[in-house]
């Protein structure tokens, strides 16, 4: 086959420890298929981010078109300002001016590309997608409209479409270059308006196999009719490895992970004091009843206003029992996942804390807002470990931390059944895929 050249889209911020693990995990199931015969770029949104991750790879790119949200957050973290302020929303309203700009210069500097000549508007991604065999839209939830729990705000409406179109525009901006692409796992939907639909059903048609990772997904895709092959496989992270190098100190025998945190603009003000004090009460009764200590696991940390490293402080300053907790604030998710093996249990509001941990075997409260996250334990068959966001309060919290401590055993032993074929079944399609996909794409050069 020789040496295959890969480019990897719709890759998010670094800051976020699920988004890190989902390229290092796709990345590492790519080198395991092509052996040493492998070379990688990158388009992301956290260019700066990815290079300080160290991860090698050919090139670190933006994509073609920016995310309005994204660029705003950056603005802000760059010149100290919060996401509630005026400076800040006027920096969404001009980037999302920027991003039909963006979108007009980008088809003219294609089709430059396309007949040979020099292209004149992100010369460097234009030419790391003519460059390549193929390109990867990188595990995540790139295709939906909110989240299935939560009722969609005006904020976030045109945030969702704005990332659908920047999703949708480098799938169309490869496939016009002549490339074939392949969507790894993802989860897709739920969408609440026709636009949403229109955009992720044009991306998603013109894909060559999209690879779904939860069931629930799946029939979303299944009801949209998309006629692109589709797979049910699972989420890549499930085969990421723990730090070797990070040595942590030993911790005590009956200690939980807590990874607390919400979207931005996702709960109103009274709903954000609500979710801090219901937690902060629950872990209060939980300790006194078993005896454990509980060390905080913020999984996205960007320094703006409730944060989960914020969150985390936030639920510590309403407890009673605060010498029984700790907030260990790790970088890399290579330690972040070290760090979760060592627990009994895990509560997380947050999908990926509770794969990693699903993966190491432990025990997890799933604080679910979206249909992800559901699906994900339906496969791990506990969906008896998922709370909804919706019905989360002081006892429904307490009475699950309760079930899961009180049946870790048991939920470790149908994890241990569960996980490996999970993974088996993620590298075998993986592998099929990569393999027919490249084939298909060196016979139609030979041709």
């Amino acid at each position: 086959m020789g040496s295959v050249k890969v480019h990897v889209i719709h890759v998010g911020n670094m800051s976020n420890k699920g988004t890190q693990g989902l390229l290092k995990s796709d990345l590492s199931l790519m080198k395991e298929v092509f052996k040493d015969g492998f070379s990688f770029s990158v388009s992301t949104s956290d260019v700066e981010g990815l290079k300080y991750l160290n991860i090698p790879s050919v090139a670190v790119r933006p994509p073609m078109v920016d995310i309005p949200y994204e660029r705003a957050d950056s603005h802000a973290e760059r010149l100290g300002y919060e996401r509630e302020s005026v400076k800040y929303k006027a920096s969404v309203i001009a980037n999302l001016i920027y991003m039909l700009i963006q979108t007009l210069l980008s088809v003219v500097s294609a089709t430059f590309a396309k007949v040979g000549l020099k292209a004149y508007y992100r010369a460097d991604v234009l030419r790391s997608l003519k460059e390549c065999d193929l390109v990867i839209s990188c595990s995540d939830e790139n295709f939906r409209e909110n989240t299935s729990l939560l009722p969609l705000r005006p904020y976030w409406m045109v945030m969702w479409w704005s990332m659908l179109l920047s999703r949708t525009w480098g799938v169309l901006i490869a496939k016009f270059l002549g490339k074939s692409v392949i969507m790894f796992p993802n989860s897709i939907g739920p969408f609440q308006t026709w636009i949403g639909r229109f955009l992720s059903k044009l991306a998603l048609n013109f894909c060559d196999c999209i690879l779904i990772r939860e069931p629930i997904s799946y029939n979303v895709v299944n009801s949209l009719k998309i006629k692109s092959p589709k797979i049910l496989t699972s989420d890549t992270t499930l085969i990421l490895q723990p730090s070797h190098d990070q040595v942590f100190d030993k911790l005590s025998s009956s200690v939980i992970g807590v990874s607390p945190g919400f979207y931005s603009h996702s709960l109103t003000e009274k709903e954000i004091s609500a979710y801090i004090t219901v937690h902060a009460d629950a872990l209060d009764r939980a300790i006194e009843k078993h005896g454990f200590s509980v060390i905080f696991l913020p999984h996205y940390v960007r320094g703006f206003e409730y944060d989960d490293f914020e969150v985390c402080e936030l639920i510590i300053r309403n407890m009673k029992k605060k010498d029984k907790t700790r907030i260990m604030n790790l970088t890399d998710v290579e330690d972040f996942k070290a760090f979760v093996d060592q627990m009994d249990m895990i509560i997380s509001s947050k999908m990926h804390p509770a794969v990693l941990a699903a993966s190491g075997y432990v025990p997890t409260v799933c604080v679910a807002y979206d249909q992800k996250q559901v699906g994900f334990f339906e496969q791990l068959e506990i969906s008896d470990c998922i709370i909804s966001i919706c019905e989360l309060s002081s006892e429904t919290l307490l009475n699950k931390i309760d079930y899961v401590w009180n049946n870790k055993g048991d939920i470790r032993n149908r994890l241990k059944m569960s996980v490996p074929v999970l993974q088996k079944n993620l590298k075998v399609i993986i592998k099929r895929t990569l393999t027919a996909i490249i084939g298909q794409a060196y016979t139609t050069t030979v041709i």
